[in-house]
């Protein structure tokens, strides 16, 4: 993203001698993107560069990969991540659902912070964190930013994060892809500044307020995760919050759900009218996020505001509901529930929702959910989405029918 931010102190000019506490030479680091071409910041830590280990990096007790769920037959799922409990902290407690070359969906479901002396690296993806419940702090080398429900948090990989609950417990939704994750280019213009038509508005960002540095000897442990899921810990001696400043366009950053202006017209609105960030170029890789939030439904008068059958065959689609209002799959969904629709197969409206719609033409509806499609990657199940699957959920739409009856003619 554009959007260049400063905090704290550093050296006007790149590269150059700069000292933060007298007689001690403060040092540079670039943590960049796209090898030298991307969004960058550029961090001055007040003395000890972040390479500093004092113990030999160990493999973790514990793994963050997806376990393939086999060879199922093609059908569309429905997970009630309801039922998941909720457990540990932030990163103990996650648990991969659906996974693909690039792209992997996971919940997690905390009920305490992470240790003083411990942090979390994703090493090998940037992440898309929605709020479904919770309220904390996520703090990192860059600062902390303050969360609640309904709100996205976007971090860069390679961040060095801390999760800090200031409630019982919570739940997050998380999006992880191999490439950056931003506002769509499309809604940007030749300068970087968010289009007068755009839904979203680059300033209507939460930033993180850098800290006091840490200055401070000690044993830190940063949980790495990388290569498909494995975790490495890796001993430092020094704090890693231990930055005097730092500047640039890569940087976590809190979005809230009801900042995204929803786009309305006279007739059905198609999900790309609701995107908010996109993952990779495109059509051709990564995946598009969109915001389902209140909205003012169609008015012409013979509108059907529910969506039509769709066979999107390069995009898988996943939808998390943040809660149960999204007419298309009332009586089928739960708070917190995630349908999975493969690119191989058509899906709908289940029963007569196209039919109850009507009723809501011009009205404000009240649904929050987030969706996932991705372009030209196909997506899989692992064991954990499969234990908690609502089994019934491939003949829903017959049963859905029949308990209907047969729709009156209109």
């Amino acid at each position: 993203m554009a959007l260049i931010v400063k905090r704290g102190t550093l050296p006007k000019t790149p590269h150059t001698e700069f000292y933060a506490k007298k007689d001690v030479l403060a040092l540079e680091e670039i943590h960049g993107s796209y090898g030298f071409s991307g969004a960058y910041a550029r961090k001055m830590h007040v003395r000890r560069y972040p390479t500093e280990q004092i113990a030999p990096p160990k493999a973790a007790d514990f793994k963050l990969a997806a376990t393939p769920a086999g060879e199922l037959p093609l059908q569309p799922f429905h997970i009630r991540t309801g039922a998941i409990p909720y457990q540990d902290d932030f990163v103990r407690s996650r648990k991969v659902l659906f996974f693909g070359l690039s792209t992997s969906v996971s919940v997690s479901k905390p009920t305490k912070s992470m240790a003083a002396g411990e942090f979390f690296r994703n090493g090998e993806a940037y992440e898309a964190v929605f709020v479904q419940e919770g309220m904390g702090v996520l703090a990192s080398e860059y600062g902390e930013l303050s969360f609640k429900p309904g709100q996205y948090l976007i971090i860069p990989k390679g961040a060095t994060l801390q999760w800090r609950l200031r409630s019982p417990r919570a739940f997050f939704f998380i999006i992880e892809s191999a490439y950056p994750i931003h506002f769509a280019p499309h809604y940007l213009n030749a300068h970087g500044q968010a289009t007068l038509t755009a839904p979203v508005v680059e300033t209507e960002i939460g930033l993180p307020q850098l800290k006091p540095a840490r200055d401070e000897k000690g044993r830190f442990s940063v949980l790495v995760k990388h290569n498909n899921g494995r975790m490495t810990r890796l001993t430092l001696g020094h704090h890693p919050y231990d930055l005097a400043g730092w500047e640039g366009a890569l940087y976590p950053f809190s979005f809230d759900s009801s900042d995204h202006h929803s786009v309305a017209r006279e007739i059905h609105t198609a999900p790309p009218a609701r995107q908010t960030f996109q993952s990779g170029q495109a059509p051709y890789n990564g995946f598009s996020i969109c915001t389902f939030r209140a909205q003012v439904e169609g008015w012409h008068p013979k509108d059907i505001p529910a969506p039509y059958a769709h066979y999107n065959v390069d995009s898988d689609e996943i939808m998390f509901f943040s809660n149960t209002s999204y007419g298309p799959r009332q009586g089928v969904i739960e708070p917190g529930s995630i349908t999975f629709h493969p690119a191989s197969l058509p899906h709908s409206p289940q029963g007569a929702a196209a039919l109850r719609s009507m009723a809501s033409r011009g009205k404000i509806s009240d649904y929050l959910a987030v969706m996932i499609d991705t372009f030209f990657e196909s997506l899989a199940p692992t064991k954990t989405a499969l234990a908690y699957a609502d089994k019934g959920y491939p003949l829903s739409w017959a049963k859905a029918g029949m308990a209907q009856g047969v729709w009156p003619s209109q």
